[in-house]
């Protein structure tokens, strides 16, 4: 598919101002379905935690297998949206359907239980005060995206969730040709990744982001030992990466600190061979990430700094946590990622903390990116913990109500999570990202993937 025949159909996306909800995806799907009996099928698939159907749509009928799914982590709905508007798009444009060759199957919400506790945020305003207060993400235990049987070394993971389940049960029956997970970042810009080196797709991608006035997320890379393909481009890798990460750096047992499984794309190979693609977009972004000039620091120090920050950060909501440890009888599951995070998050840091004194390349100085990156952005992820904590505190109180000890905790913790979220949104002069400008891009490197992936099979 020609470049500009990608940004002719990307014309097309909506002004989309708010996101769809779970039941506004569900609705939208059986209409559309509906309207198009002949042409897409709603495939019940699986049931959610709580009890929700999970369905997926099954379009067209050629040749080759396409697999995209959504929300596999429930606070990144960019990914519900693009497939709202390609399951419109296919269903209507008979020409792009044919002329692709695949049969889709797309799955709008992977994780509607968690997405539901996201939806605070789903109508706006589009701010990070209100991104952060409304936030919701699972440990990696609950997580769809890490979830996926793997046995590594002393790692054994075989207690899929009933959501990853029924995408285990999808994989198998399409066995896809092309299989995308659709991600976003929060706040940055965009980056890629693929399983496998692909130079054919780097110029079009970094063209597609240009295309709409987006930046490249040139800072830090999200684990350092991730493998760099071209410019915010990387391998996607499985957790056995992370494992021989933690091995190298600390003397515990990988597995008593990886809870999960691994990726969906891991899983897909024993039974095909998919070329595979996650594209992240931040909702917020700042000129910033993608300046590549010197700054004024060694970027150890910056690395260092963001590590200690964010100790102490995890510090602080432990005491806060013990102050009511007692009272906290509900198991939400914003207890559920809290503790989780008191259980790893030391660990962790102190495995990144000696990766950054060991790494040469950190002696270097830092580019503007990578200073943003760990002193800026790192300040917006802390935020995201502090929401959730309060959220934790006020589902206590909503089931046994308010004590003493409660209040004071509660009552410390919106103040300081107002306090930190009023100093982000006085320092930085952010962009909020239009929605239509995110599902572009991820529709875009769809798009492209797919005729790469189709061009990739018939050489084979």
């Amino acid at each position: 598919m020609k470049f500009d025949d990608v940004l002719n159909i990307l014309n097309d996306v909506p002004d989309y101002q708010v996101f769809l909800t779970v039941d506004e995806l569900i609705a939208s799907t059986h209409e559309l379905a509906n309207r198009h009996p002949k042409v897409v099928k709603v495939l019940p698939i699986g049931h959610s935690r709580q009890g929700d159907v999970i369905e997926a749509i099954k379009i067209g009928s050629g040749p080759r297998q396409a697999l995209l799914f959504a929300m596999p982590h429930p606070n990144e709905p960019i990914g519900s949206m693009m497939l709202e508007y390609l399951s419109l798009r296919l269903a209507e444009d008979d020409g792009l359907r044919e002329s692709l060759g695949y049969t889709w199957h797309l799955v709008k919400c992977i994780d509607p239980d968690g997405t539901r506790l996201n939806e605070g945020w789903f109508k706006g305003p589009f701010s990070i005060e209100n991104y952060a207060r409304h936030y919701y993400r699972p440990p990696a235990y609950q997580q769809v995206a890490w979830t996926f049987p793997i046995d590594y070394k002393t790692l054994h993971f075989h207690d899929p969730l009933p959501e990853t389940q029924a995408l285990m049960d999808l994989i198998e029956k399409v066995r896809p040709d092309f299989m995308y997970s659709l991600h976003n970042s929060d706040f940055g810009g965009v980056y890629y990744y693929i399983w496998e080196e692909a130079p054919q797709l780097y110029k079009p991608f970094h063209k597609l982001v240009e295309s709409q006035g987006l930046p490249l997320h040139l800072g830090e890379p999200e684990m350092p030992y991730e493998m760099k393909f071209a410019s915010a481009i990387y391998k996607d890798s499985s957790i056995a990466a992370e494992y021989d990460f933690l091995e190298q750096q600390i003397a515990t047992d990988p597995a008593e600190i990886i809870s999960g499984g691994t990726l969906s794309f891991e899983y897909a190979r024993t039974f095909c061979d998919p070329f595979t693609l996650i594209c992240e977009m931040p909702y917020f972004y700042h000129p910033a990430i993608n300046d590549t000039s010197e700054s004024d620091i060694v970027r150890r120090d910056a690395l260092l700094k963001a590590i200690e920050e964010t100790k102490e950060n995890v510090s602080y909501m432990k005491e806060l946590y013990d102050a009511v440890k007692g009272e906290l009888t509900v198991h939400s599951p914003f207890r559920d990622a809290i503790e989780e995070t008191f259980r790893v998050s030391l660990v962790e840091l102190t495995a990144e903390e000696n990766w950054v004194r060991a790494d040469p390349k950190t002696a270097e100085m830092a580019t503007v990116a990578e200073k943003f990156d760990s002193l800026v952005i790192h300040r917006f992820y802390r935020l995201l913990g502090l929401g959730m904590f309060v959220r934790m505190v006020e589902a206590q109180i909503a089931t046994t109500g308010v004590s003493p000890s409660l209040s004071s905790t509660r009552d410390a913790t919106v103040a300081t999570f107002k306090e930190h979220a009023a100093d982000l949104e006085a320092e930085l002069d952010y962009t909020v990202v239009p929605i239509q400008k995110l599902v572009r891009v991820q529709l875009g490197s769809a798009l492209l993937t797919a005729d790469y992936a189709a061009r990739r099979q018939a050489q084979r």
